[in-house]
C-alpha cells in the first residue's frame, strides 16, 4: 500500500467521526459531556464498549503474543467474567444509588477528602499511561507505514492524532463516543474477520475445519496447571483477570462513564452482562487469529513477532490489497476508540475530582474550565507518548500495560474493597501515605520472591498491591464509627 492510500483512508474514516460528532453536539453542556444526559441506549454502550476495552494493544498485542504465550491469556479472560459479575451486581447499584459523575466520589464519603482525592490521582496517573500505552503502540505502526517515508517526525504523527481526537470530542464528550466508539467496534471486528479470512484461505482452510486446526495446534494451548511457580499458571491468570476487570472497568472512571450515561440501573447491568459475552467471544477470536497468524509466517520465513506480526503480515506479506485496508481500518479504529474515551475521562475526572468545578463554579464557568482541561489533558497525552518512544523497549505492549497496572490500580482496589467490606473508617490524612508506599512494597515482594524463589507474581501483582493496601489501611484503622 502507498503512503498516499492511508492518507485517504485516515482522512475518509475521521470524516466520519466528524459527521457523527456534528449531528451529537447539538448541546455541548457539561450534563452532555459528564453523562450522556443519561439517554444512552444500553446496546449502544455495551457494543461500543467493546472497543474501548479491546483497544490498539489487543488488536496487535494480543496476536502477535500466541508465539511466546499460547492461548494461555484465555485464563485472563475466563477471569475477566467474574469481574463484569462483582461490577454488574456490586458496584453499578453502588454508583446509580450515588448518582456519580465521577465515581471516585464514593470515597470522599465513605473515607474523607484525601482518599478521594488519592483515588482521583491514582486513575488519573493509570489512565493516562494506559491511554499512553495504546496510542503509541498504533502511533508506531502508523509511523512506520506512512510517516517516515513522507519524512513526518515522530512528535508530529502523535499530535496530529491527538488533535484529531480533541476535535471531535471537544463539545459533547461522551455523548458523542458512545456513538462514535459503536462505529469504531465495528470497524475493528470486521477486520479481524477479514484478516482471518485471508490468512486462513491462504493456509487451505476451509469453515469446515477451521476449529479443528485450532484444536490440533501446539499454539492453542490454553490452561496451564503445570508450573505453579509461572506467571502463566492458571489459579494466577484467573483470579489476575477477575481483579483486571474489577479495577479497570469497575474502577475506571472511562469504562464506568459510558455504563453511567445508561437511563437505568437496569440498562447498565443488561449492558455489562452482554458486553462480558460477546467480548469473551471475540478474544477467542483475537487469539485464533494470532495462531493463523503465527503458522503463515513460521510456513513463509517471516521473522516479524510480537507487536510486528500482524501488522507485518496484513501490509506487506503479499495477501492483497483488502487485508491490508481493513487492518489499517481496524487499528485507526481501534486507536481512536481507546483514546476518545481516555482524553474525556481525564478530562472529567480532573475537573470533577481535582478541581470540584460541580462545587465551585456556575454552569457556564465549569463549561469554560472544563473545554481548558480538555485541552490541557491532549498535551499531556502528547507528551507521555513521546517519552514512550525512547523508554519502551521490544515486549509486548500488553504484558507491560497489565504488569504496570497491577501497581497503579493497586491501592485503588484496596481502597474500594476496604470501603464495601468492612465498616471501618480510616484516619484519612494517611491514606494518601499507604497508597504511595504500597507499590513499592510490592514492588520489593515480587523482585524478592522472583530472585530466592524463582516465583513470578505476573499480572497476580495486582492483588498483592490491592491487599498490600487492604493491610495498610486497617494499620491506619480509625476508632470512630
Amino acid at each position: 500500500m502507498q503512503p498516499l492510500h492511508i492518507l485517504l483512508l485516515i482522512g475518509g474514516y475521521f470524516g466520519v467521526l466528524m459527521l457523527i460528532s456534528y449531528f451529537t453536539n447539538k448541546g455541548g453542556s457539561n450534563a452532555d459531556f459528564f453523562k450522556a444526559g443519561k439517554q444512552s441506549p444500553w446496546y449502544l454502550v455495551a457494543f461500543g464498549m467493546i472497543g474501548a476495552s479491546l483497544s490498539g494493544v489487543t488488536f496487535i498485542s494480543v496476536p502477535g503474543w500466541v508465539e511466546a504465550s499460547q492461548f494461555s491469556y484465555f485464563q485472563v479472560v475466563l477471569g475477566y467474567t467474574v469481574g463484569y459479575a462483582v461490577i454488574g451486581t456490586v458496584l453499578l447499584p453502588l454508583y446509580y444509588r450515588l448518582n456519580l459523575t465521577s465515581i471516585y466520589t464514593y470515597l470522599d464519603g465513605r473515607f474523607g477528602k484525601n482518599s478521594y482525592k488519592t483515588g482521583a490521582s491514582f486513575f488519573l496517573l493509570s489512565r493516562v499511561v494506559g491511554a499512553s500505552f495504546r496510542l503509541y503502540l498504533v502511533a508506531i505502526v502508523l509511523q512506520n507505514l506512512v510517516f517516515d517515508a513522507m519524512g513526518v517526525p515522530f512528535w508530529v504523527t502523535v499530535s496530529i492524532t491527538i488533535l484529531l481526537i480533541w476535535l471531535y470530542t471537544f463539545k459533547s464528550g461522551i455523548k458523542t463516543i458512545v456513538w462514535t466508539d459503536t462505529l469504531q467496534t465495528l470497524f475493528m471486528l470486521i477486520a479481524v474477520g477479514v484478516a482471518i479470512y485471508y490468512v486462513s484461505t491462504d493456509l487451505g482452510l476451509s469453515a469446515g475445519n477451521i476449529f479443528g486446526f485450532i484444536a490440533d495446534s501446539d499454539l492453542s494451548k490454553m490452561f496451564f496447571f503445570e508450573d505453579w511457580k509461572s506467571s502463566d499458571h492458571f489459579v494466577k491468570q484467573f483470579l489476575s483477570g477477575a481483579f483486571i476487570a474489577i479495577v479497570m472497568t469497575g474502577l475506571d472512571q472511562d469504562m464506568m462513564q459510558k455504563n453511567l450515561t445508561c437511563r437505568t440501573l437496569k440498562d447498565a447491568q443488561k449492558n455489562m452482562f452482554w458486553f462480558t459475552i460477546v467480548l469473551t467471544i471475540v478474544n477467542f477470536v483475537f487469539l485464533a487469529l494470532g495462531l493463523f497468524l503465527t503458522v503463515y509466517a513460521q510456513q513463509n520465513g517471516i521473522e516479524a513477532s510480537k507487536d510486528q506480526l500482524f501488522p507485518e503480515i496484513a501490509t506487506q506479506a503479499g495477501l492483497g490489497f483488502g487485508i491490508g485496508i481493513f487492518f489499517l481500518l481496524g487499528l485507526i479504529a481501534a486507536a481512536y476508540s481507546s483514546a476518545d474515551s481516555a482524553l474525556t475521562s481525564l478530562t472529567t475526572s480532573f475537573s470533577i475530582d481535582i478541581l470540584e468545578i460541580e462545587k465551585k463554579y456556575n454552569e457556564v464557568k465549569q463549561v469554560a474550565i472544563r473545554k481548558k482541561i480538555h485541552i490541557l489533558t491532549s498535551i499531556v497525552l502528547v507528551l507521555v507518548i513521546i517519552i514512550f518512544k525512547y523508554v519502551i523497549a521490544d515486549a509486548s505492549v500488553i504484558a507491560k500495560l497489565f504488569v504496570f497496572a497491577g501497581y497503579t490500580y493497586g491501592p485503588l482496589l484496596g481502597l474500594y474493597a476496604y470501603g464495601l467490606f468492612t465498616k471501618w473508617n480510616v484516619k484519612d490524612k494517611w491514606v494518601p501515605l499507604v497508597a504511595i508506599v504500597t507499590p513499592f512494597a510490592g514492588y520489593a515482594i515480587s523482585h524478592l520472591c522472583s530472585v530466592y524463589f524463582n516465583f513470578e507474581f505476573g499480572f497476580f501483582i495486582l492483588i498483592l498491591n490491592g491487599a498490600l493496601t487492604f493491610l495498610g489501611l486497617i494499620l491506619i484503622r480509625s476508632q470512630k464509627n
